[in-house]
């Protein structure tokens, strides 16, 4: 497991920013941390990076305790703050060398070759941070949050003001990165979770909604799953009530159906295609929108 937090509560002064909050994630996760501004979301990533220590609670990174052994952990741990901090008078080759030289790295002008090619800096490489675009700023702080190659990277609000392309190249880069890597990303765009996350944790002035997967939020949140299903031909709707166990049915168009139940059932709808020689050509759960879901989670609380 890449990342266990247990318990962890914090208050500054009269405000309870996180409270008895509870989490794991499995290594090679993109994990989604989503909530509202100020429900919690950044005191819980610097909590995890060990830059802010809780009042309550354990969290460890790779099996390390962050507040036993700091140092250790943090060396598995590669981070983007909401408010990317970079020296903006400094080339961007020139910065990614530093910061792989406070990291003691060998060979530091490979690697940071090899960064400037995985993030996509190379047409700006040779230009002063400060007069790059925020998306290449961006790719920038990425760039220095995985300099180090570290285990699990946690990056808080990676695509705030940027435009609707610069936000297609960031959440590209965070799907590869993802591919080799333990991704906690933060954020309040719903459809950043649902574009590359495997799983989503939905937080609250402080408190924990709901964690799992979409379609396991969408139960948690409604209480059942509406799953559309198309075969090749008809099928007798009371057989795969009963075969699936589906708590509905319903006739969309011809061979096409809305099968209600309380749990996912597209491996059972599966099985009973196989079972019965019918042919599948379309199977998805409808109740997947994040936008809802958030609502109905996190309205009036």
């Amino acid at each position: 497991m890449s990342v266990k937090v247990e318990n962890i509560t914090k208050t500054y002064g009269t405000q309870k920013a996180l409270d008895n909050v509870s989490f794991n994630i499995d290594k090679g996760e993109v994990v989604g941390f989503l909530g509202p501004n100020g429900a919690g979301k950044s005191t819980m990533m610097k909590i995890v990076t060990g830059y802010v220590i809780p009042d309550h609670g354990e969290t460890n990174v790779c099996g390390i305790n962050i507040n036993g052994s700091s140092i250790e952990a943090r060396r598995l741990i590669g981070y983007l703050p909401e408010h990317n901090p970079l020296y903006l008078d400094m080339y961007v080759r020139e910065y990614l060398s530093m910061v792989a030289g406070l990291y003691q790295l060998d060979n530091i002008n490979k690697r940071v070759s090899e960064m400037i090619e995985q993030t996509g800096l190379g047409p700006e490489c040779h230009k002063i941070i400060g007069s790059l675009s925020k998306g290449y700023r961006q790719r920038v702080g990425i760039a220095q949050a995985l300099i180090s190659d570290p285990q699990v990277v946690i990056l808080d609000e990676p695509t705030t003001g940027l435009d609707p392309n610069q936000i297609i190249e960031i959440r590209q880069l965070i799907k590869n990165i993802g591919r080799e890597k333990t991704v906690m990303l933060s954020t309040h765009i719903m459809q950043e979770v649902e574009a590359v996350c495997d799983k989503v944790i939905i937080i609250d002035h402080g408190q924990i909604r709901a964690q799992g997967s979409i379609d396991q939020i969408a139960l948690k949140a409604n209480g059942r799953l509406s799953t559309e299903v198309e075969f090749t031909s008809p099928i007798d709707c009371d057989n795969l009530i009963a075969a699936v166990g589906a708590s509905a049915i319903s006739t969309l168009c011809n061979a096409k159906y809305k099968v209600t139940s309380d749990h996912d059932i597209r491996k059972s709808l599966f099985d009973y295609a196989v079972a019965n020689n019918i042919g599948l050509l379309e199977l998805h759960t409808e109740n997947s929108d994040m936008e809802t879901l958030f609502h109905e989670l996190t309205d009036n609380k």
